[in-house]
């Protein structure tokens, strides 16, 4: 939609509406970032984000947010074996009337370790725990949330050998 500083507005949202009926579109895909309350990124040299806030008093304070890749990441955690639960859902037959249940051709993330920042905490583990597999192929999945909201989650293909 635009720059990343730029939050998206109600009045913005309701003229892509009106733009929308005007032209018979039926669906409307919107990217727009959400900020914590009180964050106004601003977007600097260098790709960093600085937090600007005034106190009481009228002074107006800096704090840079990024100063490395890592002060992105708001929260990330690690499925040790992704395809170990499928993803089934519920349907009706319309043969039938009967409800089935049909695997999506998806698994189901399980959250089994995760590392995430707090207000009080910033911190954040850049090593999962070890973490027990049995020998032979399987798939890892890793998701990430960066500090817009955003996740992301690729999936890895390990091979686990014996001991």
């Amino acid at each position: 939609m635009g720059p990343v500083n730029l939050p998206v507005t109600r009045l913005f949202m309701e003229e892509i509406i009106l733009e929308c009926r005007k032209k018979n579109i039926t669906r409307v895909d919107i990217l727009g970032f959400e900020f914590e309350m009180g964050l106004f990124p601003n977007v600097v040299e260098r790709g960093r984000i600085v937090k600007v806030s005034k106190d009481a008093h009228g002074i107006v304070s800096r704090e840079v947010l990024t100063r490395q890749w890592t002060d992105w990441i708001d929260y990330w955690a690690v499925d040790f074996d992704f395809e170990s639960k499928r993803e089934i859902i519920r349907v009706k037959n319309e043969e039938t009337g009967e409800w089935e249940e049909r695997w999506t051709g998806d698994y189901i993330f399980e959250n089994e370790w995760q590392s995430f920042r707090t207000k009080k905490d910033r911190s954040l583990e850049l090593k999962s725990v070890f973490h027990e597999c049995a020998p032979g192929r399987r798939k890892l999945a890793v998701k990430v949330v960066d500090i817009f909201g955003n996740d992301t989650m690729t999936i890895v293909e390990v091979a686990v050998r014996g001991t």
